[in-house]
């Protein structure tokens, strides 16, 4: 039996500010064109992605976009709350999956219409005061985190990001450009990450590139002289020299096919769990995973698809083992690419979804 599914997800920052963004004709084009760029696509379902008639995706925070959908409707209001909900009440939506539950939470959750028979949000992050005990569910694939929504009186579940299949051409396609590559946000706040960075940088003999989602302070910190007062919010001299823009979706992949090793390092909130959306790109896109020591989803197993650090001082000594070992980093690359499409393809995604809900 046919689910009718509805995505909403948001932009972040980053993306906003660094999409190459063409004008759109109508909302459906502007739809496609978001979905050509893979933002974020691990979290997609496949029903969206396959171009379902039962599914509707949108970005509802994106304002280009939902506006062409309220002109095109006859819908006399710019407020995107209430565009949301006319989207969802002409779907007629069974299951409303909301990757932006900060946005829409709970108050949101009240206000929707009766077609609507069960709400999911999906949230990986701490968030202070929000209240998502109004969805039906709360998934995400961090276990310590679940707890915590589990704690405030949600009933929660893990779920887990999927390879998304675009992927497989740019893992076919493959060079080595860049021996080491960092694709991530940088803030002071981000300590352990920060720390990690600098040492990976500081491998000696590494042609490494950081593309880098800085934080407003951070930007301003490095494009002005050195100030005192700026001076935790700046990068170090070893990653200054090596930092490059953000780059998303399909610009990510295209970075993560042209290097050997893909860094990885969770921020301070993660705790021990693993598991972001670089652990499932870098193998996908046919790179090494070489990431700190943690619980990781099923799968991700030390020295056989992925590489582990357990403390700063073994970055630059495993990085130089990657590089002298050809085989030993394509063994890895090859096992981490083939667990990864196997384990976590969109059709497993879909189904244990369908299973949640």
């Amino acid at each position: 039996m046919a689910m009718r599914i509805f995505q909403n997800n948001g932009l972040s920052r980053g993306f906003r500010m660094h999409r190459r963004e063409g004008r759109y004709q109508d909302f459906a084009a502007g739809r496609a064109q978001f979905l050509d760029t893979r933002f974020t696509a691990s979290h997609i379902l496949m029903p969206v992605l396959d171009g379902s008639p039962d599914a509707f995706y949108t970005n509802g925070d994106d304002e280009n976009l939902q506006l062409l959908w309220a002109k095109e409707n006859g819908l006399g209001t710019s407020d995107l709350e209430q565009i949301l909900l006319a989207q969802i009440e002409q779907h007629r939506t069974e299951v409303f999956y909301n990757l932006d539950p900060i946005r829409y939470c709970s108050r949101f959750v009240a206000k929707l219409p009766g077609c609507v028979k069960t709400s999911v949000a999906w949230r990986a992050a701490p968030s202070g005061n929000v209240d998502l005990s109004g969805y039906d569910l709360v998934v995400c694939n961090f276990p310590s985190i679940l707890e915590s929504w589990r704690q405030k009186g949600c009933k929660v579940a893990y779920f887990s990001p999927a390879h998304d299949p675009v992927m497989d051409s740019y893992a076919s396609a493959r060079s080595d450009e860049f021996d080491l590559i960092f694709i991530g946000g940088y803030t002071r706040h981000h300590v352990k990450r920060s720390q990690a960075l600098t040492a990976a940088a500081s491998a000696a003999g590494v042609r490494a590139r950081f593309y880098l989602e800085d934080s407003r302070l951070t930007r301003l910190a490095n494009a002005l002289a050195p100030l005192p007062v700026l001076r935790s919010h700046r990068h170090p001299d070893e990653i200054r020299g090596i930092r490059a823009d953000p780059v998303y979706g399909r610009d990510a992949y295209a970075a993560t096919a042209k290097s050997r090793i893909v860094f990885n390092g969770a921020i301070d909130m993660a705790g021990d769990d693993r598991g972001n959306m670089r652990c499932f790109e870098a193998p996908g896109c046919g790179a090494v995973l070489l990431t700190d020591a943690g619980r990781y989803p099923e799968g991700f197993v030390d020295g056989e698809t992925m590489l582990e650090y357990s403390s700063v001082e073994q970055i630059p000594e495993l990085i130089g083992k990657l590089m002298r070992d050809e085989e030993l980093a394509s063994s890895i690359a090859k096992a981490g690419y083939a667990m990864v499409k196997e384990r976590y393809s969109k059709t497993l995604q879909w189904t244990k979804f369908k299973e949640l809900v």
